[in-house]
């Protein structure tokens, strides 16, 4: 089962993978897909409000989040990371339970970063915004550092992020029941 989804005038098959007996959702990865990426990474840009530095959570975004700062002319991006690495020190962290991972997750933060983000207008982006819970650690870190969140963005919202009006996408995503029909 596939569901066709137009994101921005580019159009893509997304594969229905089950969440639960009676919920699928539309797998959108970007990993590998170029075309997607550079697409979706402009129009995200023509509608970004202002802002100073991106940040995204690892680690389906890594692509758009390169791909916006490169269109950009950023010189630096930042990556909310899964877990602590050993050049970090001072770690900011925030738990994170996402609807594809069925696991609670740690984002993190190191004070070096924070030291760039500290008072900075922070745009914060993912490529599927679902639960929400991803950007919400991702926005309690940017605090924790003392950044300010200046927006927040995603290729695709679904389900009650697809509502939100504090989430700039380019396309809502369905949800679905087992038989691929859409969620009503």
């Amino acid at each position: 089962m596939f569901y066709e989804i137009d994101i921005a005038g580019l159009k893509r098959k997304l594969p229905l993978c089950k969440v639960s007996d009676d919920l699928y959702i539309g797998a959108f990865v970007m990993f590998g897909d170029v075309e997607i990426t550079v697409h979706a990474a402009a129009e995200l840009l023509k509608r970004a409000p202002e802002y100073d530095y991106i940040i995204a959570p690892e680690a389906k975004s890594i692509p758009l989040l390169y791909e916006m700062a490169r269109q950009s002319g950023a010189e630096r991006y930042f990556l909310a990371r899964k877990g602590p690495k050993a050049y970090m020190s001072g770690v900011f962290e925030v738990n994170v339970k996402s609807i594809t991972t069925m696991a609670v997750q740690k984002l993190v933060i190191d004070k070096a970063d924070a030291e760039f983000i500290k008072g900075k207008r922070m745009l914060i982006l993912d490529d599927v915004i679902s639960t929400g819970e991803s950007l919400h650690a991702t926005e309690e870190l940017v605090r924790q550092a003392g950044g300010i969140v200046a927006g927040k963005m995603a290729v695709l919202a679904e389900g009650d992020a697809a509502d939100r009006d504090d989430i700039i996408v380019l396309q809502k995503l369905p949800l679905f029941n087992a038989d691929g029909s859409i969620k009503a």
